[in-house]
């Protein structure tokens, strides 16, 4: 095992014992989950209850999308986020020095550093609602599809994750900046639709200033067949860019941190 993957392992199984230490979470959680996943199907149903379509997208597809929407919101969730929130607050009370002083990459650390057990629950329910989506709609999901959906799944996180330490690494030089992340998370919701319904305007916004499109729309339409080769290629290459931005600007805001003897 290398050093990357041992570090990594060493940190999610301690967030994980962490976690397990409060399991009335898990009855609070699983019922925030079932709640969300109800509003977000009654909300489809009182759509399709008028018509037939929506944007072009059919009622299975668009149950497909709201599946990919908790799986990827889940995924935000267990780690990325409760992470990211744990980095910027170590960057306020001057801890962050202890993480920059191991004999490990930084980013990795407060990108590792804190897990969040219970958004399982969303991930188990947005892969459940995509496979009865898919069944309901007998949509054929062949090798292609189930690779370019897993391509575009990982693209979108990695996108997530880039944005997410961008607007984390700001607090080197800004106080508040958890309420950008709040904005953000609020905006993520405007995910339970296909981004092409939105006004123009708004669609670029969700497209390239807040990744939705990425994370939820391109994958759920690798998952139904409405994605062609161009829009796979965009979703990696911009992935393989902001991953590259994100650590440039981590190594600038590091270089740029004055500690807690500030």
């Amino acid at each position: 095992m290398t050093t990357l993957a041992r570090i990594t392992y060493a940190y999610l199984r301690v967030g994980i014992l962490n976690e397990l230490q409060y399991r009335a979470n898990f009855w609070a959680n699983l019922l925030q989950s079932f709640l969300g996943l109800a509003t977000a199907l009654g909300g489809l149903g009182v759509v399709f209850y008028h018509t037939d379509n929506l944007g072009g997208w059919r009622g299975h597809e668009l149950a497909a999308l709201v599946g990919v929407f908790f799986l990827m919101r889940g995924t935000i969730r267990i780690l990325i986020q409760p992470s990211m929130e744990a980095f910027m607050d170590s960057v306020r009370k001057g801890t962050l020095d202890y993480v920059l002083l191991k004999p490990a990459d930084g980013q990795l650390l407060v990108s590792v550093q804190r897990v969040s057990l219970w958004s399982l629950f969303d991930m188990a329910l947005g892969v459940g609602v995509i496979v009865v989506a898919l069944i309901s709609g007998g949509v054929t999901v062949g090798p292609a599809h189930i690779l370019a959906a897993l391509l575009t799944l990982f693209s979108g996180t990695l996108i997530v994750y880039s944005f997410y330490l961008m607007l984390a690494t700001c607090a080197f030089w800004f106080i508040k900046i958890e309420n950008i992340l709040v904005i953000f998370m609020s905006m993520y919701q405007a995910g339970r639709w296909p981004v092409g319904i939105y006004p123009q305007m708004l669609q670029i916004i969700l497209t390239f200033l807040v990744p939705v499109a990425f994370a939820v729309t391109v994958p759920a339409e690798a998952l139904v067949g409405r994605m062609n080769v161009g829009g796979l290629l965009l979703s990696t290459l911009l992935a393989l860019i902001l991953l590259t931005v994100a650590r440039w600007f981590w190594r600038f805001g590091v270089r740029h941190y004055a500690g807690a003897s500030a």
